[in-house]
């Protein structure tokens, strides 16, 4: 194993401009949640007796990966035997050695055989809603048949960034044909593709292949639906929507569909400061005019005109891309905030419990169990039961406690004294079908105004929550805290053992685990597996694995499994670890090299690492927003990716394999 370049010196990431396209700029705003929740060292003292009961019962579980990093070093983990990439600030796609890589779509390559080709220059909204979207998120790959030579790929297209969409661009007024293009690059792509037998996949027309936009019709379910809070003019009922923003991960169900999670969507919306509503301010609404001035060309995203729109986004959103004609539905019962995902585990009695994280400052992690129980079997009757399965339930939000004194947890990111950041915790109930468990709230209100709700009960307030899956052999729930700069400023929450540093730009990967592995219990033990940066820091730590061997990685986003077990993480840090390039990483979770981080590839320029699937014989990523570094625009692109020449950068799905290999074997 050779020993990679150690990173001794940190810089900001994240260019702004794509703070300003993705987000909205939150990071740059007044912190949304200025609730007065427990401070964390009450609620340790408080949680003693309950934290002695978790950690016991659980043990066995998490703490079997911690124990397991006796054993020998010739326990080498299976899936994992490649060589690692070395840090870079390359403009391309770097792979280990013996792999190869390939552009399996890019932004603007058409889904459908009367779609026109991508024409940079000369771009058209009726063009875009037949082409591949803009900034792919989220991913997924769903075999077809027993061979998977045939497979459904699924993505989000998570938000558009127009100055490097249009040449001569001009954001004060920008065209009509521009909006309703953008309009159209956001929401999903459904695309059959075929496998050949080394891993390398290729796009094709068919008749199951679809877009999903900013103007397709949503259904509304649950609690909230019908709802005085979301009706509008356009929608008296308060039971239909018009389109989806800024999905950014999701999931696959049991039954075959996918999940997808808007998360900021406040950007989208002008004028809130009109209405004066502190609701809005807690959803980060809080301006006049937007960026992309869409309240010019549509009344609904001016809330002077339409208050309860922005009400009507922040859900998770389900698709069944099986069938082209189905209207895809947003779920209150899973309440709105700016959703990272839902992921979905079944329960011994059958069912469904969803995990899903709020992304943003000092926001919170929620576990949703449902009321009814899964029906096997492929069935029309069956999957139009499992279809609704996420309409009513139970939603959770979770409190945590340390096990350490809080003398021990200074800030600094060095570990307490029993070597380990660790504790307990238990499951909030905030709302079940029309009943509330928050005082002063309806369940409606609760479903609408989440966060209002989490406030209320103490839910504790964490660092960026992203990506949650669950690991699919042993239950333990890994969730990415991506960073949180503004932690232990003035007037906000310090270092808490969750998040243990202040001033936390480079995040840190959450292990938790419901009592007994059950994830129907309202109690469960965590850790902290990895604190993640410089490893050369002493304020970084790799499940106590020998840090000089480690990839150095920040920023972890999203979250992946392989069949072995194995964690692949992707990051989004921007170039925040000493300009480097953003990455696709793997660890094994247990034995002699937990914690032995490394990176399997690199992506270009300016561009973010997103929605790994990692499968048997190939990994994809999609490879959002190259070349979008401050200074850069279509009209000085600082990427030429995937293209090469002087063609302007373009987001892409990448496929990795290695021929005649199975993936890191």
């Amino acid at each position: 194993m050779r020993h990679l370049p150690l990173l001794p010196n940190h810089r900001a990431g994240r260019a702004s401009v794509t703070c300003r396209y993705r987000c909205g700029d939150a990071c740059f705003h007044e912190i949304p949640n200025t609730s007065a929740n427990p401070f964390f060292g009450d609620v340790v003292s408080r949680r003693a007796a309950l934290r002695a009961g978790v950690v016991v019962a659980a043990a066995g579980v998490v703490g079997a990966g911690a124990a397991a990093c006796g054993t020998t070093p010739e326990q080498r983990p299976t899936g994992l035997d490649f060589a690692p990439v070395a840090p870079n600030e390359l403009d391309e796609v770097v792979v280990p050695e013996g792999y190869r890589q390939a552009v399996v779509i890019r932004w603007g390559d058409p889904l459908f055989p009367d779609a026109p080709e991508f024409d940079f220059d000369r771009q058209a909204a009726a063009a875009q809603a037949r082409q591949f979207g803009f900034n792919c998120d989220f991913a997924a790959l769903l075999p077809l048949d027993a061979t998977g030579r045939e497979q459904l790929l699924v993505t989000n297209h998570e938000y558009t960034s127009e100055q490097f969409m249009f040449r001569g661009y001009d954001e004060e007024d920008p065209t009509r044909e521009q909006v309703e293009v953008a309009w159209a690059a956001h929401g999903l792509s459904v695309l059959l593709v075929e496998q050949d037998g080394d891993g390398r996949l290729t796009p094709r027309f068919s008749d199951r292949n679809r877009r999903i936009t900013a103007t397709t019709p949503f259904r509304l379910t649950g609690p909230a639906a019908g709802s005085d809070l979301l009706k509008t003019s356009a929608d008296p009922t308060g039971t239909l929507v018009l389109g989806t923003l800024n999905n950014c991960a999701g999931g696959v169900t049991p039954w075959g569909t996918i999940l997808s999670g808007e998360e900021n969507f406040h950007q989208y919306f002008a004028n809130a400061e009109r209405l004066g509503d502190p609701r809005l301010a807690r959803y980060g609404l809080t301006g006049a005019a937007t960026d992309r001035k869409w309240e010019r060309f549509d009344r609904r995203f001016d809330l002077a005109r339409e208050p309860n729109e922005a009400n009507r986004f922040g859900y998770v959103v389900e698709l069944d891309p099986h069938d082209p004609g189905s209207t895809p539905v947003k779920h209150t019962a899973l309440g709105r905030f700016k959703h990272e995902c839902a992921n979905v585990r079944v329960t011994r009695d059958g069912r469904v419990v969803a995990y899903s994280g709020d992304d943003e400052r000092f926001e919170y992690i929620y576990k949703f169990i449902s009321d009814r129980k899964l029906r096997r079997g492929d069935s029309r009757s069956a999957r139009r039961h499992n279809t609704t399965l996420l309409d009513e339930g139970t939603l959770y939000v979770a409190r945590f406690s340390g096990d350490s004194p809080a003398g021990e947890v200074g800030g600094s990111g060095a570990t307490p004294s029993d070597g380990r950041f660790d504790g307990s915790g238990e499951w909030v109930p905030l709302a079940s079908g029309d009943r509330s468990f928050v005082p002063g709230m309806t369940a409606e209100e609760v479903c609408v105004f989440t966060r209002l709700a989490a406030d209320a009960v103490g839910a504790t307030k964490m660092d960026r929550p992203e990506d949650i899956q669950t690991h699919p052999h042993t239950g333990v729930v890994y969730c990415a805290l991506s960073n949180n700069v503004d932690r232990g400023e003035d007037g906000e929450e310090g270092a808490t053992e969750p998040n243990p540093r202040v001033a936390n730009k480079h995040g840190q990967v959450l292990e938790l685990t419901d009592r007994g592995g059950d994830p129907l219990s309202l109690a469960f033990s965590w850790n902290l597996m990895l604190v993640c940066g410089d490893p050369a820091s002493p304020d970084t730590y790799f499940a106590g694995y020998d840090k000089s061997r480690v990839s150095p990685i920040s920023s972890p986003d999203n979250v992946a499994f392989d069949r072995h077990g194995n964690l692949w993480i992707s990051s989004d840090s921007d170039g925040a670890l000493n300009g480097y390039n953003d990455g696709l990483y793997a660890v094994p979770v247990s034995g002699g090299e937990r914690g032995h981080l490394k990176a399997f590839l690199t992506v270009p320029r300016g561009a973010e690492t997103c929605g790994p699937v990692i499968g048997e014989r190939v990994v994809t990523v999609c490879v959002q927003h190259p070349g979008e570094v401050d200074g850069a625009s279509a009209d000085a692109p600082a990427s030429h990716w995937p293209d090469g020449g002087d063609s302007p950068p373009r987001p892409s799905v990448v496929a990795v394999w290695r021929p005649g290999h199975r993936i890191g074997e």
